[in-house]
């Protein structure tokens, strides 16, 4: 078995998660990046995508999560994990993180960020 890692990093999205009702309002800039371990052997030797994962089909799945409104990042990434667990078992050491724009911290803060594995 050859292992390879799967990785979208910056998949940028305007949503609407956050506990207070300006955040739910108004929305916000947030960034996903996902990671996962995958087999790789009938890839490399075939060269078709049928023997791997579509990491545009990973994209459509964090989309359609990310326009489901949470109050909180850990309910949002663990969505995400788990609907992409769901349609690709085979994926392993799944890694989800969400960062939110200037979150409502009472101070100064560029990103707050959350990671979930499965």
């Amino acid at each position: 078995m050859k292992k390879g890692t799967i990785e979208l990093i910056g998949m940028n999205f305007r949503a609407f998660h956050g506990c207070f009702e300006e955040e739910r309002r108004d929305g916000n800039s947030f960034v996903v990046d996902f990671r996962a371990d995958l087999d790789t052997s009938r890839a490399q030797v075939t060269d078709s995508l049928e023997d791997t994962v579509d990491y545009g089909r990973i994209y459509q799945i964090v989309k359609e999560q990310m326009a489901i409104p949470s109050n909180l990042l850990e309910n949002v990434a663990g969505r995400i994990a788990g609907a992409v667990c769901a349609e690709f078992p085979s994926l392993e050491g799944i890694e989800v993180s969400v960062s939110k724009k200037n979150p409502p911290v009472g101070g100064e803060a560029q990103w707050s960020k959350i990671t979930v594995r499965k």
